[in-house]
């Protein structure tokens, strides 16, 4: 039922007993993160709905980019018509790319691979901003592709990983050395900066671990020491301001080094995963067979 809007994109909240949806406002993240999971469950049990209606889905957000290329933040799921303009490869939108090009890595469906090809180029040319202080990802409007804020953060260092699954590895490590010196500069990394100033627009780190799986992922493509280099410094600044008697505690503030009283799932589930796998043997896991989702759970390849 969450996929029964006027346009295909799902519902933001569905009641799995009576099917009654509510919330028709969704993002492109939250609609395109479906595809590796569901295209799977096909895979896997010979029933192609779930792939359609999950595909389906994802090519309605594509369709509905603007005139230069780049989708906004929000997106009525009844209508079509965008809600929230802003582009940019931050939270709400980012998964949304990084499955175009896992899916086609997954899946060997070339629409993907057009779709990806065809987004990547559009954020590289309006979203791509290089400055005295690195290379790095802006917001702009989605349809002028006039910049409005020069912010980064911690979710946007997922983007030289998924630059290095798209093929475009000088420019993966020209980001992560950005990404790197985001972390660095403060001892831990924080949840966002202005990047031209490197003032903290929001202090906290709740253990994210996108800065460290594109370090994983440009060591096993490269195999250049440096970035087991960072994946020390990631691990070894994390127990050092992380580590508490019954795990690892998320930062209030990385000024302050202050703990919150929480940890994140996605602590264990991925920033440890990906820690681990820059250091372990290539044949623990072989990127060849295997394609991450989002949470870092290894899906095999099938024959189609």
């Amino acid at each position: 039922p969450a996929f029964n809007s006027k346009t295909g994109m799902p519902y933001v909240n569905v009641n799995l007993k009576t099917g009654e949806v509510k919330n028709h406002i969704n993002n492109p993240a939250e609609i395109g993160t479906l595809m590796l999971e569901f295209g799977m469950l096909s895979k896997l049990t010979g029933n192609s709905i779930y792939y359609d209606k999950a595909k389906h889905a994802i090519t309605e957000v594509y369709n509905r980019r603007s005139k230069i290329g780049l989708v906004g933040t929000q997106i009525n799921v009844e209508t079509g018509e965008w809600t929230n303009s802003d582009s940019h490869i931050s939270g709400m939108i980012d998964s949304y790319y990084e499955y175009l090009i896992k899916a086609f890595l997954l899946f060997e469906d070339e629409d993907f691979k057009i779709m990806y090809d065809e987004s990547i180029k559009a954020v590289n040319k309006y979203l791509l901003d290089s400055t005295s202080t690195g290379f790095w990802y802006a917001h702009a409007d989605m349809n002028t592709g006039k910049k409005t804020q020069t912010v980064f953060g911690a979710l946007d260092a997922f983007m030289p990983a998924m630059l290095v699954l798209g093929g475009d590895v000088r420019l993966a490590e020209q980001i992560q050395e950005s990404c790197y010196r985001m972390w660095t500069h403060f001892g831990i990394e924080p949840e966002e900066i202005d990047y031209t100033t490197f003032e903290v627009t929001a202090p906290y780190y709740i253990l994210r671990p996108e800065n460290i799986e594109s370090a994983f992922y440009l060591y096993r493509t490269t195999k250049n020491p440096r970035y087991l280099e960072m994946g020390k410094i990631f691990f070894d600044s994390i127990v050092k301001y992380c580590k508490v008697d019954e795990g690892y505690a998320s930062l209030k503030s990385i000024m302050s080094k202050e703990k919150m009283d929480s940890m994140e799932s996605f602590y264990l589930a991925e920033t440890l995963k990906y820690l681990y796998l820059i250091f372990a043997p290539e044949e623990t896991l072989d990127l060849q067979k295997s394609v991450f989702n989002t949470e870092a759970h290894p899906l095999k390849k099938l024959s189609n």
